[in-house]
């Protein structure tokens, strides 16, 4: 985790205003959090922070990497149905469930990163979505998942052994530090000298090979960061809802963060967060029209398309003229 205070050094690529701008963006989040319990259910606030959180680690992926997967549910899944075993089974506390679903992510990227890494464009999209539906047939079939029943009554227990998370207001603090702090490792690796390798290699790969850079290498490292931080999701998302599913390793799941990315702006930290307050605001608030939702999330992406061809942050960050 890098220390806050490296981010008021500016890393290669980056100037002073957009980390003074950056700074103004992470303060203004802290303090929307602290009073959007005052405006909205706290629940509500809180599954919108885990999906941010999964939509920012396809953003590191397709924004910053230019690698679109369609297969990003298997880490959030995987993760979400290690830290529900592993905190029902064995009664882990919350804190090294998640560790261990985090953990879990990563291992399972390291593993399909091999395969995937080495393919781009379309038939990178493919191949991962190829991977996360074999692990979704895994999911179904295997008795330790509950099947389509899934893995319920998943216990918050409690943080270190002190702080209980049945509690809400304690639970909130504790997703909304987490959350807090994964955008500022975000921040941080986007605006570090491998996020500008990163970036050249999204731009021009042949280009930064040229210079010395190991893409293959780079690209892999990228990919396995994206997968834990897609588990970091898939596990908070266990604790606050007490259960893991097969939805969370369905391929619409991957589907649905790839429109947040879209629809917020790839390439922007905030982008994804706002991506993901208007798709899960439009799940909840208009859940009585059924399949319909899927005719508006449609129809939401087709004018995302055609009037903010960045994104509605990516629009606002070039007028603007810094990064958001």
């Amino acid at each position: 985790m890098a220390h806050p205070a490296s981010l008021t050094t500016p890393a290669a690529g980056a100037s002073e205003s957009d980390t003074q701008v950056g700074w103004r963006v992470f303060v203004l989040l802290a303090v929307l959090l602290a009073l959007a319990p005052i405006v909205a259910y706290p629940i509500f606030i809180l599954k919108v922070l885990c999906f941010a959180l999964f939509a920012s680690s396809v953003n590191l992926l397709l924004g910053f990497g230019g690698l679109l997967s369609f297969g990003q549910a298997a880490y959030f899944g995987i993760a979400a149905y290690a830290t529900a075993y592993f905190a029902k089974t064995f009664e882990l506390t919350p804190e090294i469930a998640i560790l261990v679903g985090v953990a879990g992510s990563a291992a399972l990227a390291a593993v399909f990163g091999l395969v995937a890494i080495r393919r781009q464009g379309v038939f990178f999209a493919m191949i991962t979505l190829a991977l996360a539906q074999m692990l979704y047939f895994v999911f179904l079939q295997s008795p330790f998942t509950g099947g389509e029943d899934g893995i319920q009554a998943v216990p918050r227990g409690h943080l270190f052994g002190l702080i209980d998370l049945r509690d809400t207001a304690a639970l909130y603090v504790f997703v909304a530090t987490t959350f807090l702090l994964a955008i500022l490792f975000l921040h941080r690796i986007v605006h570090s000298p491998f996020g500008q390798v990163i970036k050249a290699i999204r731009d021009n790969e042949p280009r930064a090979i040229s210079m010395g850079y190991d893409a293959q290498r780079f690209k892999y490292l990228l990919f396995i960061l994206s997968g834990a931080l897609a588990g970091l999701a898939g596990s908070m998302k266990t604790v606050v809802f007490q259960l893991a599913t097969l939805s969370d390793v369905h391929w619409a799941t991957s589907g649905t963060v790839v429109l947040m990315v879209l629809i917020g702006g790839m390439g922007t930290i905030l982008g994804p967060i706002l991506g993901a307050v208007v798709v899960v605001a439009i799940e909840n608030y208009l859940a009585h029209l059924g399949a319909w939702v899927t005719f508006v999330q449609g129809w939401i992406f087709i004018a995302a398309v055609l009037l903010f061809r960045r994104g509605a942050i990516g629009e606002l960050a070039s007028r603007l003229k810094v990064r958001l």
